[in-house]
């Protein structure tokens, strides 16, 4: 079967090896591996993004977990971030199902698509300002290819700052003061929204500094703003 453009170019996100910190980082987790998967075979690879073709709104994420997408190959996948992203995004009937174990577990999402600032994991979480501007052609490349979208939801600062930056180099005019991060912070630029939120890590989730009803908040907001009912 012949391949559409937009899985075209997520075979050459899952192929590419710009940034040679990030590759030999992500392939050490890959080698290491934790305990509990030690009898599984990491991706090890760059994570392109996922779900729907037609989504009016885009989920910009950080980069691959190191033993969640790093090992599936399926961004938000195999870890506690996905578990908590995707059961809201199944509470808001967004995706077919609250869990997100596996490439192969069936999970479908309607009008959403999910992407990534950075597509290999960094070391600590923190990739550097010079990967995230060699990576950010791949969204280019990647959202180019979901003409419907209107609305970013945005998760932590390095996703909401490569959600504006994204739609500068769209032709969006951008503010002159940089707009500050905080959780559920709109902007409008170029005909799209970006909606703020805090990243669904670990951290937060586990440290109530993101709660499932603060989430749930932000998503129905992205929904009515996409005119999802």
């Amino acid at each position: 079967m012949k391949r559409t453009a937009l899985e075209v170019v997520q075979s050459q996100i899952e192929a590419c090896k710009a940034c040679p910190r990030l590759v030999r980082f992500r392939e050490k987790v890959a080698r290491e591996k934790r305990l509990a998967y030690a009898t599984e075979k990491y991706a090890g690879r760059a994570v392109a993004g996922f779900g729907d073709p037609n989504a009016r709104i885009i989920v910009f994420g950080l980069a691959p977990g190191a033993h969640g997408a790093n090992r599936t190959g399926r961004v938000f996948t195999g870890d506690r971030s996905g578990d908590f992203l995707f059961a809201a995004l199944h509470r808001a009937k967004l995706a077919s199902q609250p869990t997100s174990a596996a490439m192969s577990d069936g999970l479908r999402l309607d009008g959403v698509y999910i992407t990534l600032a950075v597509r290999c994991v960094p070391p600590d979480n923190r990739p550097s300002p010079a990967e995230i501007r060699r990576c950010a052609h791949w969204l280019d490349d990647e959202l180019a290819h979901l003409a419907r979208a209107r609305v970013v939801l945005a998760l932590g600062s390095i996703g909401f700052a490569a959600a504006i930056a994204y739609l500068g180099r769209r032709g969006a005019t951008l503010p002159k003061k940089k707009p500050a991060f905080a959780h559920g912070t709109e902007i409008v630029l170029g005909g799209a929204t970006i909606v703020a939120s805090y990243h669904v890590s670990q951290q937060n989730t586990a440290t109530g500094t993101l709660t499932p009803t603060m989430f749930d908040a932000v998503v129905a907001r992205t929904k009515k703003l996409a005119d999802y009912t």
